[in-house]
């Protein structure tokens, strides 16, 4: 009898098994699809931003000429003989982006050096924390932060300082940035091998000589990329510009005056009375594209610099 129960209890563990392996069997099939699924989504993602771009923006110049597009300095899409010229909106997103960086640059860099060379574990831990709570302020608080207190002050040393200029948002904006720079490049910084600081140390470096000779350089794929992502960032922002910078489309280099950028005409635009169907209404899909070309442009050139700089320790 004992036997026998013996024999059931092996019969249903075999048939137990088997019937695990074969569920196991189905899960191996269908996790890889299922991951291949998800992985697919940002790419029909960005497929599906380019085509809606490209097929609106192609209609657009089939209306205006590309070449009028690119090159023209007049841009009036509301007068009685429109103007659809980019230019403007292309010099003033250039100059608002070169001066968040000259803002951003400096101060996150050596923001990046003090956390990774200089300051204690508990002060690090302190620091990075409040610094990178400046990237959770949301851009539209910049923004009125601009208009409201900065640029009062910078009225008060430039007297000629428009109401909105493009100065007092660009210095916002590289604050703004400060965060994502000094965090990615004192990342990159911390990655350097303690053993190149030590040999610098023993042949009598300074601990400053010491950051900026050999820790600086050794880092610099990481440092030029977190760069170039924050012109990025730069790029592509928009309500502290809509706010604070106004809506002048003059093609100027004065940064005391009212400039508009990409994001802050498209802005304006959806805002507004363009019809659907209307040249004006294409013509957010022609500066869309743009922008996108625009930032795209920047974030294969961060690869490629952290490719061709990367030092591998």
């Amino acid at each position: 009898m004992a036997n026998n129960n013996n024999k059931i209890n092996v019969s249903e563990m075999i048939a137990d098994n088997k019937q695990k392996k074969n569920f196991s069997n189905i899960t191996e099939k269908l996790v890889p699809a299922l991951l291949f699924l998800i992985t697919t989504v940002s790419i029909l993602t960005t497929i599906g931003i380019i085509y809606t771009l490209l097929s609106e923006a192609i209609e657009f110049f089939r209306r205006v000429p590309i070449w009028d597009f690119f090159t023209g300095i007049e841009l009036d899409p509301f007068g009685a003989n429109p103007q659809f010229g980019i230019l403007p909106l292309i010099n003033g997103t250039i100059i608002s982006s070169l001066i968040a960086m000259v803002v951003a640059g400096p101060i996150g860099l050596m923001t990046a050096v003090y956390l990774s060379e200089f300051a204690s574990d508990k002060m690090r831990i302190t620091l990075k924390p409040l610094l990178e709570v400046l990237a959770g302020v949301p851009t539209i608080v910049y923004g009125f932060f601009a208009f409201t207190f900065v640029t009062p002050i910078l009225q008060a040393i430039i007297p000629s300082l428009g109401l909105t200029n493009i100065l007092s948002p660009g210095i916002v904006m590289g604050v703004m940035i400060i965060p994502m720079i000094a965090s990615l490049s004192e990342d990159a910084m911390t990655s350097v091998p303690g053993s190149m600081r030590e040999g610098a140390l023993a042949l009598g470096a300074t601990k400053l000589e010491v950051s900026l000779k050999v820790v600086i350089p050794a880092a610099l794929s990481g440092i030029i990329s977190s760069f170039v992502l924050g012109i990025s960032r730069a790029i592509g922002e928009t309500m502290i510009l809509t706010i604070a910078s106004g809506s002048s489309k003059d093609f100027t280099f004065d940064i005391t005056q009212s400039m508009q950028t990409m994001t802050s005409y498209i802005v304006e635009i959806t805002s507004g009375d363009a019809s659907t169907g209307t040249t004006m209404y294409y013509s957010l899909y022609a500066v869309a594209l743009t922008l996108f070309v625009f930032t795209l442009i920047m974030n294969l050139l961060a690869r490629y610099i952290s490719r061709k700089f990367r030092e591998e320790y």
